[in-house]
Order: C-alpha cells, then structure tokens, then sequence
C-alpha cells in the first residue's frame, strides 16, 4: 500500500494539530516581553562556570584542533563529577566572592535606577515646558517674519 498512513502517523498529525490551534490564539492581557537594561550587572557565575573557565584553556592547548563546543562541555562535565569536594573548594570560594561583588553591584544598580527613574520623571516635565515654550517662541518670532515680510511685500508692491 503505497502512500498510506500508518496509525502512529495519524497520532501524531491530532496532537499537532491540537498544538498548533493553542499557537494561533494570541495571549490575552500580555503586551510583550520588556526590554533588557544593558547597563544591568550580569549575574555571577556558579563554581562549575568557574572551573570551565580554566578548564576550556587546558583543553584548548592539550586538544587544539577540536572545535566542539559539545565535546569541551562534555569533557568538563565528567571531569567536574569525578573531583572531590576538595578539588571543587576553590572553585566555590571564587564563586562565592564573584557573587558577593555582584550582589553589592545590583544592590548599587538599583538603587541608581530607583534614584534615576525618580529624576527622570520630573526632568521629562521640564523639557517638555521648555519645548512648549520654545515652540511658541518660534512661532512668535515667525509671526513676526512674516509681518515684516508682508510689509515688505506692500512696500514692493507699490
């Protein structure tokens, strides 16, 4: 039978189908992700991030033709099983010092955003009284052109 559909196939053709109808329907109350600050500290890294640090400079030299990404990240992974608490402490003591400055560093973050967003608000007013202002001033120095101008004209004209 050739071209037949066996009844897994059929299966997996509902459940999609079934997906893909959730997909289509729009969320209801969300307007979007919100944009990510790029002044934000990053977060501290783990003890493991922080062994692979090391780690992927000794396998770069021992393994220089290797351009895995999988093959370092699984190597790191079995040799960070295999260490003892020991081998693993200064690892977690870096860890817990670069956590500690990021702490105090997004402590500082906001605190700033809190100060800046309350300074900001006041400054959006102010610019926008001083654009309303220097909206009318042009338009009152282009008023005034434009009488001069006319008056020109009437003088030419006669």
């Amino acid at each position: 039978m050739k071209g037949a559909r066996s009844k897994g196939a059929a299966k997996a053709d509902a459940k999609l189908a079934v997906k893909s109808k959730g997909a289509e329907k729009p969320a209801k109350g969300r307007k979007g992700k919100a944009g990510k600050d790029p002044n934000k500290p990053k977060r501290a890294p783990s003890a493991f991030f922080v062994f692979m640090e090391q780690f992927r400079k000794e396998f770069k030299e021992k393994n220089p033709k290797n351009k895995s990404v999988a093959a370092v990240g699984k190597a790191a992974g079995d040799r960070w099983k295999s260490l003892s608490e020991s081998d693993k402490a200064p690892y977690v003591a870096k860890a817990n010092k670069l956590k500690l400055e990021y702490n105090k560093a997004i402590a500082a973050y906001n605190k700033g955003e809190s100060t800046t967003a309350a300074k900001k608000a006041p400054a959006k007013e102010e610019e926008e009284e001083d654009e309303e202002e220097s909206d009318k001033s042009k338009s009152e120095v282009h008023d005034e052109d434009d009488d001069e101008g006319s008056e020109e004209d009437e003088e030419d004209d006669e």
